[in-house]
C-alpha cells in the first residue's frame, strides 16, 4: 500500500506553452511563471497573459507535439525539459522509459541510438504519454505494467500499483510456508488487487493452495488477465467478496495488504496517487483502520490452528493495531510489528 506524502508548499512554477510552428517545423518553448501578484511573465522578459499551470494535472493546459524525424536524442532531451516540473527527479528516466516503450526497446538501446529518427507514429504515440505523465498520470499505468517480485504484472485504473515495500510481505508468506513443508497449506491473500501477492506466492510454492479474494470485480479482472499470463497451468484461485467471507475453508497464512489511508490524509496524497489510482483501495475511515479493524474481527473461524495473520500497515498504525490484535479472543500466541529495508514499521505478524 501506498505511505501518504503531503505535497510541498507551492512555490513559484513554471507552466510551458508552445509558440506556433517555425518555420523549419520546431516548436519553439516560451516559458512563463506566475509572479508573486497573479501577474505572468516571460522567462525571457515581458509580459504574458496565457493561463497558468493549475493544481489539478486534469487542468494542464500542456500539449506538446513532436515533428517527424526528430532524433532519439532530441526527443529525449525536450521530454526531460517538459517534464521537469511535474516528475523532478525522475523526468530523465520517465522519458527514457516511455520512449523504450513506444520504441519497444530498452533503455540501454535508446543511448546506442540517439541519431535513430522516430517515425510519425512514434512521435504521436511518444507526445502523448508525455502529455499524460506531465499531468502526473503514473508511469505503470502508461506503461501498462509493474515490477514486483522480478514478475511483470499488467495494471492499469481497477487496481492499485504494487509497491516494493509489499514485496517484503511476499517474503513473510514464503517463509510461513516453508515451515509447514510436508502438507498442503492453504494462503489467503484478502484485497489481492492486481493479484501480485496471491500470483508471486504461488509461483514461488506451488504446493501451496493460494485463494486471492477481492469485492472489486474490476480488480478481479485484472488479476486474472495476470494469472492466465503468468501461471497459464494453475495459481491462485480468485474470488469475490467482502474480506474473508467468500473463503471456503480456514487458512494456514493469512496474508492482507488492505487499504489504510485516513480520510484527512487522502486530499494531501500525491497527485499521481490520489487523482489516479482507485480510491477504494486507498482510503480506510477517519483512522484508516476500519478494514483492518474488520478483517481482525473475521479471524477466530477463518485462521487455522497454529496459522498466521500478515498485514502490511502504515507505520503511525503499529501499536494501534498490535493493540487491537492483542485484544482479540481467542487471543494470539504472538503479535509483533516488523520493519521494512528502510527501518519503518510496516508489518504486523499473529500466529496462534
Amino acid at each position: 500500500m501506498y505511505e501518504p506524502r503531503v505535497n510541498p508548499p507551492q512555490r513559484d512554477r513554471w507552466a510551458l506553452y508552445l509558440a506556433p510552428d517555425r518555420a523549419d517545423g520546431r516548436n519553439d518553448a516560451v516559458l512563463r511563471r506566475r509572479d508573486r501578484d497573479g501577474g505572468q511573465e516571460d522567462r525571457q522578459g515581458g509580459a504574458g497573459n496565457g493561463p497558468t499551470l493549475e493544481d489539478s494535472p486534469h487542468e494542464d493546459p500542456f500539449n506538446w507535439s513532436l515533428t517527424t524525424g526528430t532524433t532519439v536524442g532530441r526527443a529525449l532531451i525536450s521530454a526531460a525539459q517538459r517534464l521537469g516540473e511535474t516528475s523532478g527527479e525522475t523526468a530523465r528516466l520517465d522519458s527514457q522509459v516511455l520512449l523504450a516503450h513506444v520504441l519497444k526497446q530498452n533503455r540501454s538501446w535508446l543511448f546506442a541510438h540517439h541519431e535513430h529518427e522516430l517515425s510519425e507514429g512514434d512521435c504521436r504515440r511518444y507526445a502523448d504519454l508525455i502529455t499524460r505523465r506531465r499531468r502526473r498520470e503514473p508511469v505503470a499505468y502508461l506503461l501498462g505494467r509493474q515490477a514486483f517480485y522480478g514478475l511483470e504484472f499488467g495494471v492499469d485504473r481497477r487496481v492499485l500499483i504494487p509497491r516494493p515495500e509489499t514485496e517484503l510481505l511476499v517474503d513473510l508468506v514464503l517463509a510461513q510456508v516453508s515451515d509447514r513443508a510436508g502438507r498442503q497449506v492453504v494462503v489467503a491473500d484478502v484485497g489481492t488487487g492486481s493479484g501480485a501477492i496471491a500470483i508471486t506466492v504461488a509461483m514461488h510454492a506451488p504446493e501451496a493452495k493460494v485463494y486471492g479474494i477481492d469485492i472489486s470485480r474490476d480488480a478481479l479482472d485484472v488479476a486474472e488477465e495476470n494469472k492466465r499470463r503468468l501461471t497459464p497451468d494453475g495459481g491462485p484461485k480468485f474470488l469475490e467478496g467482502d474480506l474473508l467471507s467468500p473463503l471456503p475453508e480456514p487458512a494456514d497464512v493469512i496474508v492482507a495488504n488492505l487499504p489504510y489511508i485516513a480520510d484527512e490524509e487522502y486530499s494531501g496524497l500525491q497527485s499521481d496517487v490520489r487523482d489516479y489510482e482507485p480510491r477504494v483501495a486507498l482510503k480506510a475511515g477517519a483512522e484508516g483502520l476500519d478494514l483492518i479493524e474488520r478483517l481482525l474481527q473475521q479471524l477466530p473461524n477463518r485462521v487455522q490452528a497454529r496459522g498466521a495473520v500478515l498485514l502490511e500497515i502504515s507505520p503511525r498504525q503499529g501499536e494501534m493495531v498490535q493493540r487491537m490484535a492483542q485484544e482479540l479472543r481467542p487471543k494470539p500466541s504472538y503479535v509483533g510489528l516488523r520493519r521494512d529495508y528502510s527501518g519503518q514499521v510496516r508489518m504486523i505478524t499473529l500466529e496462534y
